[in-house]
């Protein structure tokens, strides 16, 4: 695979939270997250399906409750490895998959649309910071 579109190592990934990513697709920039599973890793687009301007990561890990990715914002939770929404004012809504391969132990970006950009966030303005109830009492 192309080290152009190596993401990480699958152990740099945390178990019980996620790793936060950039992509492109030429002047555009969007985040997505790396989760652990127990036979590997997936990767999601960095954003709730309630509102999407919304991230999941907003830079030290998306949280994670028995298993499931927690959107702070409303409570709503997503299954790790198939992204469903099983619980909050989405329910029944997937999170936005990105394509990734992994091989000899490491993450490379396979979704042929996008270039790795990086590791962390994307430093585009987080829109999700202000204005709405959360869940995390801020």
């Amino acid at each position: 695979m192309d080290e152009d579109r190596r993401i990480a190592a699958v152990e740099e990934v945390p178990e019980d939270g996620t790793l936060l990513f950039t992509i492109r697709d030429g002047f555009d920039r969007e985040e997505a997250i790396l989760v652990r599973l127990a036979d590997g890793v997936a990767a999601w687009k960095n954003y709730c399906q309630h509102w999407t301007d919304v991230r999941l990561d907003k830079g030290s890990g998306a949280a994670v409750r028995e298993g499931d990715i927690l959107c702070q914002k409303h409570g709503a939770t997503f299954q790790k490895d198939s992204g469903y929404c099983d619980f909050g004012p989405c329910e029944g809504s997937y999170l936005d998959e990105v394509a990734i391969v992994v091989e000899d132990g490491v993450v490379y970006l396979a979704e042929e649309d996008y270039e790795f950009d990086g590791l962390g966030p994307s430093g585009d303005h987080d829109l999700s910071s202000r204005g709405r109830i959360d869940f995390t009492g801020t």
